[in-house]
């Protein structure tokens, strides 16, 4: 079966039967070349950097269309008309000088960036009537739901730049309640969006058409900050990221994608950082990450969708980057069933207390799917509340299930952590072996408890240190 763009935005029904039957096989990982990684991954940085968006020098001032920078008068329609003004000419950046901008969601067009500059922020509403359907990816699965806040689908070269600030305004009293929690604002009698999230999956498991998958007003998905649906030339640089209902920066089926020196600061439930989903041709540098949730999560889609849509996430590069807070560091999954492989991450610094783990795999048996080809080197570890390294096949589904993942070719080299709960956390199934783990040049100054490992196979420690012994 050839998969085409009609099968990927859901117009057929497979079923889940049918998805355990007849589904096609899985191809072959992308491999990393023979010889030195680093080297690869030096090509995929340079291949990313040559590929930037193409966008027009013009300018256009989004006060030019009846904005105002008072925090109060909503600019939705000032900003979606400098934005259609841009792509009729051909391309441009709508800039936002300095002052508050209150807004809807903002949706780009082939060839426009969003360019907000120093002293000026951008301030997105919290009604979810304003967020109109669209295509989008919850949690690895497709849907029609609430607009992300920033939105291009299908469009080439596209950016959002500058010094400036988007507040996606998330807070205990909006968004962050529709998670249940009552850390995040929840209180008893408020609704959740734990139907939705069940009946999203089921919708996803029966095979039901996309378009058919309708969310959005009278539901409580949160939407994403950014997102970039099947688009090439994406470029998000400078800005500081603050108040994310859920994940900030998500490209998804998208290809040559840059994170260049950002700030996130966002605290709520499921806020991660930077979430490249079946994605190719990825790279995220100079980015500082202080997050509710993973820092970075590369993923491949969910489940019986993830088998549907078919889609990998390969040649990712990760560099020059500061972790402040969040669950994982560098993180792979758990939505991964469309397999991830050659994902480098290099010259990093990290420490919190509630940064559970260095390196992060998370799978299980419902997800399937492969990891392969990690690469993680030259990082600074202060404090983890977990693990250096972990690889977890028991996280939320756990074993059981039909589909087992294949991950192997995990690599960690020069990594230093001074204080952890386990130096290795590695855990694969009896009939699913995890493959092939190296760590060389490594050091754990203080591991409180002794290493977890359990149906690994080609463990291989070379010059590593736990607790001033070697390994």
């Amino acid at each position: 079966m050839t998969w085409t763009r009609r099968h990927v935005l859901g117009a057929g029904a497979l079923t889940a039967a049918g998805l355990a039957a007849g589904a096609p096989a899985y191809a072959a990982p992308h491999a990393v070349p023979a010889g030195d990684p680093w080297r690869y991954a030096d090509a995929v940085a340079r291949r990313v950097r040559a590929h930037p968006p193409r966008i027009p020098g013009r300018r256009l001032p989004v006060t030019a269309y009846g904005a105002v920078g008072d925090g109060r008068t909503d600019g939705t329609r000032a900003f979606a008309a400098a934005v259609a003004h841009a792509a009729r000419l051909g391309g441009g950046h709508v800039v936002v000088p300095p002052g508050t901008y209150l807004t809807g969601p903002i949706r780009l067009r082939s060839r426009v960036g969003l360019h907000v500059e120093a002293g000026a922020t951008v301030r997105f509403r919290t009604d979810p009537a304003a967020y109109p359907l669209v295509y989008t990816r919850w949690q690895g699965i497709e849907c029609r739901n609430f607009a992300p806040l920033i939105y291009a689908y299908g469009a080439t070269d596209i950016a959002v730049t500058g010094r400036g600030t988007l507040d996606g305004q998330a807070s205990n009293t909006a968004w962050w309640p529709w998670k249940g929690l009552p850390e995040y604002g929840w209180t008893p009698g408020q609704p959740t969006q734990d139907a939705d999230w069940a009946r999203l999956q089921a919708l996803a498991d029966a095979g039901t058409p996309v378009r058919e998958r309708v969310f959005g007003a009278g539901h409580y998905l949160r939407p994403n900050f950014i997102q970039p649906y099947r688009c090439t030339r994406v470029l998000v640089e400078g800005v500081t990221i603050i108040g994310s209902p859920m994940w900030e920066i998500h490209p998804v089926l998208s290809t040559y994608v840059r994170v260049s020196d950002v700030t996130v600061v966002s605290h709520g439930p499921n806020n991660d950082g930077c979430d490249p989903e079946s994605c190719t041709d990825v790279l995220i540098s100079g980015a500082t990450f202080d997050t509710g949730d993973d820092c970075v999560a590369v993923k491949a889609g969910r489940n019986a969708d993830g088998r549907r849509v078919h889609a990998p996430s390969r040649d990712i590069v990760i560099e020059d980057c500061l972790f402040r807070d969040g669950h994982g560091g560098v993180t792979i999954g758990s939505e991964m069933t469309g397999g991830v492989s050659a994902v480098f991450a290099r010259d990093l610094e990290m420490s919190s207390p509630n940064l559970n783990d260095c390196l992060r795999l998370k799978t299980n048996s419902m997800r399937g799917g492969y990891i392969r080809d990690v690469y993680l080197r030259d990082v600074e570890v202060g404090r983890l509340a977990v693990a250096g390294l972990e690889i977890d096949f028991n996280y939320d589904e756990g074993g059981g299930h039909p589909y087992p993942p294949d991950v192997g070719g995990i690599s960690m080299e020069r990594v230093h952590v001074g204080s952890t709960k386990y130096a290795l956390d590695l855990q694969g199934y009896a009939d699913d072996h995890i493959h092939g783990v190296t760590l060389t040049d490594c050091a754990f100054d203080h591991a409180a408890e002794p290493n977890i490992i359990s149906y690994v196979d080609d463990l291989k420690l070379v010059n590593v240190t736990i607790n001033g012994a070697p390994v």
